[in-house]
């Protein structure tokens, strides 16, 4: 019998607590995404709007969405379960598991007490955290509770885990092609090979009805689309400029790396006054409701350096007459708005542009987004052109909250989890969206979520979509009972046949 009160005696780490963790960061990274998906272009057509509006106007190429054999619980027990398989992660090894979702399903139970169920069979119990809301901000909450524990005297020398995912659904109209689904998944700890920046994080926080989820019986939200974009644009300013001078002030006591990196305005030398502009990082990546909204936040940061006068002479002349614009103005200002990505266009070509594959592919996937986006800029170079470089990422949550921060890529610190591996693993899952995922019509799709809208509300019930068509391997909803209690079970990995899986997911959407 153990005679552990709490399930698992940790006293082994203490003798930790005497070393302070280095080279705080990401050691291993999973992600998950839905496997059936609905083309843009088509939707076009089916929403009898103008051609090009969700793919060039929005940015995007696919939506990947989530049917009624899953849910948030479910998407975030397979990204975590997958994860520790892969990594070979031992539920003794995790000291606190922190969830980002704005997903909700219970007002109470949070996804994490969910997901303990992993843990079960480990007796390890003493796990911190739970979930963190505010809309797309709750992962990257979850993920600074994470380094802040990790870097706080309460360490027992454990991982981290990180688990973040949601299913983003809108009604009919405007904001439907925005939608997406998905999880990821980080394991957090010392001596990693994608480092936290220390003492590089900026907050900006106030209140605003830009989109908000006040109907509680119902999955989809309330959107200002014009307010939400003022909001966003706002707070990546208030963010930036606060990183400038945080970056500024480290840079003079010399307690920053300094990298050269690659693409710049032009041929000038780097600057030596410890400044922060957009040729001070290797990338940039921002959450992404939508691509276009990225390019144009790219093009808002080439905006404010042109107002400190970080941009060299030769690439401001088209910008000049603008800058007697008031900062609100200058948000609404179309033909500012036009020159600003003219003028960013090849830099952004560079350091963001080949971070959107997943956001392209999936689309908006709330809290794991901006993670998308550092998945896809690790398999967009060579490793070789990975490492000794900065990258630079804003996270942005409507209501609203937003921060930017930056990560180190750097050459491996632990034999046992290596860049070499975590990207070997993301180039699996690469291929896998590529490669293995099933195209729904817009009609079927549309049937769908009118069936949805109704039936989701009704217990007791079982999901209208038999397991197998999901892939191995992932956890799935069994059951609700009368009173609201959710089952799940995990698909068996198998020898998996995509054609299978196809037929039978039609066959079955046909039926609505």
């Amino acid at each position: 019998m153990n005679n552990i009160q709490n399930g698992y005696d940790n006293s082994k780490y203490l003798s930790d607590w005497n070393r302070y963790p280095k080279n705080v960061g990401i050691l291993a990274i999973e992600s998950y995404f839905p496997i059936q998906y609905v083309d843009q272009e088509k939707l076009e057509k089916f929403d009898n709007v103008s051609a090009g509006k969700y793919t060039i106007g929005l940015g995007q190429s696919k939506m990947g969405f989530c049917l009624d054999n899953e849910d948030i619980n479910s998407i975030c027990l397979t990204v975590l379960n997958n994860l520790m398989e892969k990594y070979s992660i031992h539920p003794h090894e995790v000291g606190r598991l922190d969830v980002g979702t704005e997903t909700l399903i219970d007002k109470s139970k949070s996804v994490k007490s969910v997901l303990m169920t992993l843990f079960e069979n480990s007796g390890n119990t003493d796990v911190e955290g739970v979930d963190n809301v505010n809309a797309c901000f709750g992962g990257t909450a979850a993920l600074f509770n994470a380094i802040n524990w990790i870097e706080s005297s309460y360490w027992d020398g454990r991982y981290a885990i990180v688990v973040m995912g949601d299913i983003a659904l809108y009604a009919k109209g405007n904001a439907r092609p925005t939608g997406g689904a998905g999880a990821i998944a980080f394991l957090i700890g010392p001596d990693a090979s994608i480092v936290f920046e220390r003492g590089l994080r900026c907050t900006h926080i106030n209140h605003a009805y830009d989109f908000y989820k006040p109907v509680m019986d119902s999955e989809y939200p309330i959107v200002d689309g014009k307010l939400s974009v003022i909001c966003y644009l706002n707070a990546l300013d208030k963010c930036y400029q606060l990183y400038q001078k945080k970056f500024k002030y480290l840079s003079s006591i010399n307690s920053l790396n300094d990298f050269n990196n690659n693409d710049s305005y032009s041929n000038e030398p780097k600057k030596k006054d410890g400044s922060f502009n957009l040729n001070s990082a290797n990338a940039f990546l921002f959450h992404s409701p939508y691509c276009k909204l990225v390019q144009k936040s790219f093009a808002r940061l080439l905006w404010n350096d042109f107002l400190q006068d970080e941009i060299p002479d030769d690439q401001i002349k088209n910008l000049i007459q603008y800058r007697s614009l008031t900062n609100e103005e200058s948000f609404l200002d179309k033909q500012l708005e036009k020159e600003l990505i003219k003028s960013s266009e090849l830099l952004f070509q560079k350091k963001t542009l080949p971070a959107l594959l997943f956001a392209k592919e999936i689309g908006n996937m709330y809290t794991p987004s901006l993670y998308g986006c550092l998945i896809s800029h690790l398999l967009s170079k060579p490793i070789q052109n990975l490492r000794n470089t900065r990258v630079c990422l804003f996270s942005y949550g409507s209501g609203s909250a937003s921060s930017m921060f930056s990560i180190i890529i750097q050459e491996n610190k632990s034999n046992r989890f290596t860049l070499e591996s975590l990207l070997e693993n993301l180039e699996k899952q690469r291929s896998k969206l590529v490669e293995q995922r099933i195209e729904i019509e817009p009609e079927l799709y549309d049937k769908y979520l009118k069936h949805r809208e109704v039936s989701n509300k009704k217990v007791p019930r079982e999901p209208n979509f038999d397991s197998d068509t999901l892939y191995p391997g992932t956890w799935y909803l069994k059951s609700i009972d009368q009173n609201y209690r959710r089952t799940y079970d995990r698909i068996q990995t198998k020898n998996y046949n995509l054609e299978k899986t196809r037929n039978s997911l039609l066959q079955q959407l046909s039926n609505f």
